[in-house]
């Protein structure tokens, strides 16, 4: 072997954490107190990184999603947690009932008990012009930034039963929304009946692209038929996918969620996954929830 190959590294502890988002860093955060070694592996690809501020979470109201990520690790770090940048490859059981985690460039952790913190892949419809402004002026969720587009024209893209669900709250937030169902999708009258009697604007037609200002912020919203639709943003809802690709080699399954729009890993009451010893915490378990971390008791008893 030659002198100058990479040395690789094994390293030891109670818990080890795949991914260093608030799920993850919450749940590092209460093992470190209950003097647990814990380390947390970040592969730096957080859910919310196309966001310039986060709402609504108490204490930390508009401030950008990396600062929350930054003190959290502070605090991590602070109780005697390590949270490392790296991609985890896989987690297979080795022969002493222990977990280890393989980790892109040959280190690895050996742990008794592991946490999957990975959260979801949003996956946007195939729209023109959409995946440039997501997280901006394109939003899908009313309460993480709807207050900040409020009595601006608002275009809503419906493209799956589910998506018209937000329309009542972002009627709310402006009377100059208007709600596109785009190529055909199937959704309940009752519902188009109840917005049109507020005043929303309904439109079947299949939209063709988002249209940029000269700056780069939403214009419009384009069909097929090349009618134009003002818009300061765009609301739409997107499908996801639980990251549990590391997981695989364990037999870890997802499961269709009763949405009908995306996988999630199930747990019992402590957390725990179908996998003893696994466990699973924030959207990997649970798409609505921004930031969950299990119980003290669940990851925390490990013996």
């Amino acid at each position: 072997m030659s002198d100058h190959a990479p040395r690789t590294v094994e390293r030891h502890c109670d818990v080890a954490v795949v991914g260093g988002s608030a799920a993850g860093l919450a749940a590092a955060l209460q093992l470190g107190r209950q003097r647990r070694s814990v380390i947390v592996v970040d592969a730096g690809e957080p859910r919310n990184a196309p966001a310039a501020h986060m709402h609504g979470y108490l204490g930390r109201e508009g401030v950008p999603p990396s600062e929350l990520s930054t003190v959290g690790r502070e605090e991590v770090r602070s109780y005697g947690g390590e949270v490392l940048g790296g991609r985890v490859t896989r987690v297979i059981r080795s022969d002493d009932d222990r977990f280890r985690v393989e980790l892109l460039g040959g280190h690895s952790i050996v742990a008794r008990r592991v946490l999957a913190a990975t959260g979801l892949v949003d996956e946007l419809p195939d729209i023109d012009g959409l995946a440039e402004r997501w997280g901006r002026d394109v939003i899908h969720c009313p309460f993480c930034h709807g207050f900040e587009v409020r009595d601006r024209p608002i275009v809503q893209i419906v493209t799956h039963p589910m998506g018209l669900h937000p329309a009542g709250l972002f009627r709310q937030l402006t009377d100059r929304l208007t709600v596109v169902l785009h190529d055909h999708v199937d959704v309940e009258r009752s519902q188009v009946d109840v917005l049109q009697a507020a005043g929303v604007e309904i439109i079947h037609g299949q939209v063709r692209r988002i249209v940029p200002d000269d700056d780069g912020h939403v214009a419009a919203v384009e069909l097929a038929d090349n009618e134009r639709i003002e818009a300061d943003a765009v609301a739409v809802g997107p499908r996801f996918r639980v990251r549990a690709e590391p997981f695989t080699s364990l037999g870890l399954r997802t499961a269709a969620h009763p949405t009908g729009l995306g996988d999630f890993v199930e747990t019992d009451a402590t957390g725990e996954t179908a996998v003893p010893g696994l466990y699973a915490a924030g959207n990997v378990t649970d798409p609505s929830q921004r930031s969950r971390r299990p119980p003290p008791t669940a990851v925390g008893s490990a013996p």
